[in-house]
C-alpha cells in the first residue's frame, strides 16, 4: 500500500508527534509498504511532478528524540515564510495520491477534529476516529459531561476562562490543566490557593479555557480499545512527582506494569469502562483511556480518552499489544486494517 504518515505540526506534543511517526513509518517500511513520513506543518518540500514518484522513494524527518521539555513552536514557525498557515506545502496533494494516511499527530493539532474533517471533505482515508468524536474526546469539558451522561464517573470539576472568577467548590488538593491539551503540559496539582493561582498563570499560557478538578488519591489505569474490544489494562507508577511530560516519555522514568496486578474483577470493570467511554463520545478504530481507581470507595473515574495514542517507543498501546502477542508492526498495520473496514462499512 502507499501510506502517508503524517506527523509533527504545531501541537505542543510535535517532538512525540514525530517520534510516534518514525516508529510507523518506518515499521510499515519494513513490512513492504510504499511509506512517506511527512510533517504537518513543514510539508513535504521536495518537487515532484506525479505524487507516486514520492511514495516509491519514501521519505525520512530525521532526529526523533523527545526532550524533557515541549518543543519550541516558535522556532518551527520561523523556519517557514507563510507560517500562518497551518498545513505545510504538497501535504493534501500527499493525502490525495495515498492509499490511506496514518495520523500519528498528537495534541490539538491531530485531534481536536479539523484535520479529520478536512480529509473527509476531500475523500481522503485515514486511521483513527472522525471528526465528531475526536472533538469530543480533546475537550475535557465536553467529554466530561458526555461522561456524566453516560454515567460514567469523572472527578468533580469546573471550567473556567480567563475573566471569570476562579473559585468555586473544587477544593484542595485539586488538578489544574488546559481544556484541550495532552502530554500533561500545563498540568499543576495544587494544595494551596498561592499554588492554585499560579497553576492557573501557567494553564492559560496554552489555552483560553482551563479545566479545575477534584484531585483523585488512587492507582493510574491506562486501558486502549482496538476495534470496539478492550486491551490489557496498565498500572502507570511514575516514580517521582505525578505523570507529567517528562514522566510519560523519558525512559526509566516512571514503572509500567502490564498487565496491571489489579485482580480479573478490577481488570474487567476498568476494560469495561473503556470500552463504554468509546460509545459515549462516538469515537471507534483504537484509542485510549485514562482512569483513576480510588480503591479506598473502590470507584473508577475516568479522566479522558485519547483518540491518537502514542506510538513511540515507550508508549502504552504498543505495550498492550505486545502483551497480548502482537508485535509492532502487526499493530501499525492492525490499525489500518481496522479503519480500513469502517470506510467499506459506510460505503455499502
Amino acid at each position: 500500500m502507499n501510506i502517508l504518515v503524517l506527523c509533527g505540526g504545531l501541537s505542543n506534543e510535535r517532538d512525540v508527534s514525530i517520534s510516534s511517526g518514525t516508529g510507523v513509518a518506518r515499521a510499515l517500511s519494513a513490512l513492504g509498504h510504499s511509506t512517506v513520513l511527512a510533517d504537518l506543518y513543514l510539508g513535504y518540500p521536495s518537487n515532484f511532478s506525479d505524487p507516486m514518484e514520492v511514495f516509491s522513494r519514501g521519505s525520512s524527518l530525521g532526529d526523533a528524540r523527545i526532550g524533557d521539555l515541549s518543543p519550541d513552536l516558535a522556532r518551527v514557525k520561523a523556519m517557514r515564510p507563510d507560517s500562518e498557515v497551518r498545513i505545510g506545502p504538497n501535504i493534501l496533494t500527499l493525502c490525495r495520491a495515498a492509499d490511506i494516511v496514518f495520523l500519528a499527530l498528537h495534541g490539538e493539532e491531530g485531534e481536536n477534529g479539523k484535520l479529520q474533517a478536512l480529509l473527509d471533505l476531500y475523500g481522503v482515508r485515514y486511521t483513527g476516529s472522525g471528526y465528531l468524536g475526536s472533538a469530543a474526546a480533546m475537550n475535557k469539558g465536553i467529554s466530561k459531561a458526555l461522561f456524566r451522561d453516560a454515567g460514567i464517573a469523572t472527578p468533580p470539576g469546573l471550567l473556567l476562562s480567563k475573566d471569570e472568577s476562579p473559585w468555586g467548590d473544587v477544593g484542595f488538593p485539586c488538578v489544574v490543566k488546559p481544556c484541550s491539551g495532552g502530554s500533561s503540559v500545563g498540568t499543576s496539582i495544587v494544595t494551596s490557593r498561592e499554588q492554585y493561582l499560579a497553576a492557573l498563570e501557567l494553564a492559560f499560557q496554552y489555552e483560553e479555557k482551563v479545566i479545575v478538578e477534584r484531585y483523585i488519591k488512587g492507582r493510574e489505569l491506562t486501558v486502549g480499545v482496538m476495534d470496539g474490544k478492550a486491551m490489557p489494562v496498565i498500572e502507570i507508577i511514575p516514580k517521582a512527582g505525578f505523570y507529567d511530560y517528562k514522566n510519560k516519555y523519558q525512559s526509566g522514568a516512571t514503572e509500567e506494569i502490564c498487565p496491571a496486578r489489579i485482580g480479573a474483577e478490577a481488570t474487567a470493570r476498568a476494560q469495561h469502562i473503556a470500552e463504554q467511554v468509546g460509545k459515549a463520545l462516538r469515537i471507534d478504530v483504537y484509542y485510549r483511556v485514562d482512569l483513576l481507581w480510588d480503591t479506598e470507595t473502590d470507584e473508577f473515574f475516568c479522566l479522558e480518552a485519547n483518540t491518537l495514542p502514542g506510538m513511540t517507543p515507550t508508549s502504552l498501546i504498543p505495550q498492550m499489544a505486545a502483551a497480548e502477542g502482537m508485535s509492532y508492526g502487526a499493530l501499525c498495520e492492525k490499525i489500518i486494517e481496522v479503519s480500513l473496514k469502517k470506510y467499506e462499512a459506510s460505503s455499502h
